[in-house]
């Protein structure tokens, strides 16, 4: 489980990369709710299930920056977030189906400044 046992710098996990602080992965379902679903699932599977997600993804859409002439800010999270995770909208598709899933490591030194960007 990835929250007993966070994925060590440059390893590889369940399709995903750690960089020793932040887990990522990607989950591409048929439709958006089908991906929140899949994320759901890794997430109570990783030790995650205490975590406060939205339900549907219409709840999910609310957490989406609005886009000004088709872009989209490079300082805001776009998703929904919540200690110790993001879920970011892929911000390479036009239609959303692909989720990113970021978690990040609750023991690491600086946790709560690290995961809200104010310290590197």
């Amino acid at each position: 489980m990835i929250r007993e046992e966070f994925p060590v710098e440059g390893s590889h996990y369940q399709g995903g990369i750690s960089d020793g602080w932040q887990y990522q992965i990607r989950f591409a379902g048929s439709k958006l709710q089908a991906s929140l679903d899949m994320i759901r699932a890794f997430l109570d599977e990783e030790g995650y299930e205490d975590v406060p997600l939205p339900k549907t993804q219409d709840e999910l859409l609310h957490f989406r920056l609005p886009t000004k002439q088709q872009q989209i800010s490079l300082f805001d999270n776009n998703g929904y977030v919540h200690n110790p995770i993001k879920i970011l909208f892929d911000p390479n598709e036009r239609t959303s189906k692909t989720l990113i899933l970021c978690i990040f490591d609750e023991k690491a030194d600086n946790h709560l400044l690290r995961f809200h960007g104010k310290i590197t």
